[in-house]
């Protein structure tokens, strides 16, 4: 049974959007005139991959992370109950707050209604469920374990959402801190400067170099300020817009690399998502060499992707999955080793999921040294601006003192 997007009005005329199941557009109609509304428009919810006029909640927009560990959690627990697929994921449309993944859910009740299974339901919609999640699920119903592979994409989706809210959290106060500063300094140089420089022009002494140049500043600031401002706006577009070319993108990777700090984050950060992914994947029963290519894809550096890409060739041609990730030099030692030894003991996906956890501890643990430093040398970088513009602003009055006595 298909779903449906309507819009109708109620009784008192309020607008109501919602998603039902029926037959046909004109029996859901007619479903919404029994209940006293006033149906506007019905069009059936449509597949990603087409393209056309329906009216749909806009499906090209992507389901958050915490949306789909939700849903991903919930439909676990059913299918784990023994509940079948088709209720399972009736239920979790209905328990959706969010008409987007209620949407979706029942299209892809629709098709299992169908006869397709679960995973062919899911490749409707690439937009909301990444590769991963579809190569696992479609492991797992192939395996007969779609319940523990349920569980384990949950934990992951989980896993991967609190590790990005840690990483915000850890982000706010340094933005917040950084944005008052340039707010205050701007303020002092744009409208207090030139209080300050009207009572000096009046005396006719000379001013020292320090107060000269700090008025050509604020000069500079209230003459071209809105264009150094667009100017600016104008740089990061085109620096986004060049880094839509792979090339360059390539370059851009490349030089963090080579940044001892960032190297270190961006390594880590990579890492861990490489190594969570290919242990969920290894856990499901996906063969290595389709696992490491979708593990590639996750890795945002370009260099470590290609990287991994290079490793599943050799792998497929019968070389060692560790020796080969040290040998592309850019995985920690720890997780080659970690792997080593889950290539011996056969217990890889075990090894990896603790590669994992082990470089998002190692990020996090960086991530909070270099917010402590970066938190003081911020605060005194803009110590030292106030007390050059304090400065500037005492010198000419320190010097028209002596000269009046």
């Amino acid at each position: 049974m298909p779903a449906y997007n309507y819009q109708a009005l109620d009784n008192t005329g309020r607008e109501l959007k919602g998603v039902m199941e029926g037959d046909s557009a004109r029996q859901l109609r007619q479903q919404l005139r029994d209940k006293g509304w006033t149906p506007l428009e019905v069009a059936e919810v449509v597949q990603q991959k087409k393209s056309g006029k329906k009216f749909s909640i806009q499906l090209r927009n992507k389901i958050s992370a915490s949306e789909l560990a939700l849903a991903t959690r919930q439909l676990a627990t059913l299918v784990r109950s023994s509940l079948p697929l088709e209720e399972a994921l009736h239920t979790v449309s209905r328990q959706s707050t969010r008409p987007n993944l209620k949407s979706i859910m029942f299209a892809v009740r629709s098709r299992v209604l169908e006869g397709h299974s679960l995973a062919q339901g899911l490749n409707d919609f690439p937009a909301a469920f990444p590769e991963l999640y579809r190569a696992t699920v479609a492991a797992g119903e192939q395996s007969g374990h779609l319940d523990t592979v349920l569980e384990r994409l949950a934990d992951y989706t989980e896993a991967r959402q609190q590790l990005q809210q840690k990483i915000s959290q850890a982000l706010i106060y340094p933005i917040l801190l950084t944005s008052i500063s340039i707010l205050v300094i701007v303020f002092l140089l744009t409208f207090v400067m030139p209080q300050i420089t009207q009572v000096f022009a009046n005396t006719g002494q000379q001013l020292p170099w320090l107060t000269t140049a700090m008025i050509a500043t604020s000069e500079f600031l209230q003459d071209y300020g809105f264009l150094l401002l667009a100017g600016i706006v104008v740089a990061y577009i085109a620096a986004r817009m060049s880094l839509k070319n792979e090339s360059t993108r390539q370059r851009y990777h490349d030089v963090l690399l080579k940044i001892p700090l960032v190297k270190s984050l961006v390594q880590g950060l990579n890492t861990a998502r490489f190594a969570r992914t290919f242990s969920i994947l290894m856990g499901s029963g996906v063969p290595v060499v389709e696992a490491l290519r979708i593990s590639a894809q996750v890795i945002s550096n370009l260099p470590m992707r290609n990287a991994v890409t290079d490793v599943s060739h050799r792998v497929r041609e019968g070389a060692s999955l560790h020796k080969s990730l040290y040998d592309s030099g850019y995985f920690p030692p720890m997780t080659t080793q970690l792997i080593a030894s889950g290539e011996a003991s056969g217990d890889l996906d075990a090894m990896l999921e603790r590669a994992a956890q082990s470089q998002e501890r190692e990020v996090e643990s960086l991530i909070s040294r270099l917010m402590a430093i970066f938190e003081p040398v911020l605060l005194l970088v803009m110590g030292m601006i106030v007390l050059v513009i304090v400065l500037a602003t005492l010198l000419p009055i320190l010097e028209l003192n002596q000269l009046i006595r």
